[in-house]
């Protein structure tokens, strides 16, 4: 799956780059016809410990899955938006099911 990272108003290491394209790849298992992901993340600036937040946008063929999340660190706010993206994309396969 391509999977494109735009960090904004910071730069991304390659460290964090890869742990969210390993994360996105392990949906493939769950629904195979996913085109891409676009993967937003931002600090927002606020007193409050968890300000990291992560915008994923998954693209599947006749629809679009948008899921926000945020946490104290990027990787905790990927693997929550990624577990999140798991449940929606089960739940359209078994739709699908349904309607074969």
């Amino acid at each position: 799956m391509k999977v494109n990272v735009h960090a904004v108003n910071f730069s991304v290491d390659q460290k964090l780059v890869n742990f969210i394209q390993e994360r996105m790849d392990s949906l493939e298992k769950y629904y195979d016809k996913v085109v891409f992901a676009d993967v937003y993340l931002k600090t927002e600036n606020s007193s409050e410990k968890e300000n990291k937040c992560v915008d994923i946008k998954m693209n599947v063929p006749g629809d679009e899955f948008v899921v926000q999340k945020k946490c104290k660190t990027f990787e905790e706010a990927v693997v929550s938006a990624a577990e999140a993206l798991e449940r929606s994309l089960l739940k359209r396969k078994e739709k699908l099911r349904t309607h074969i």
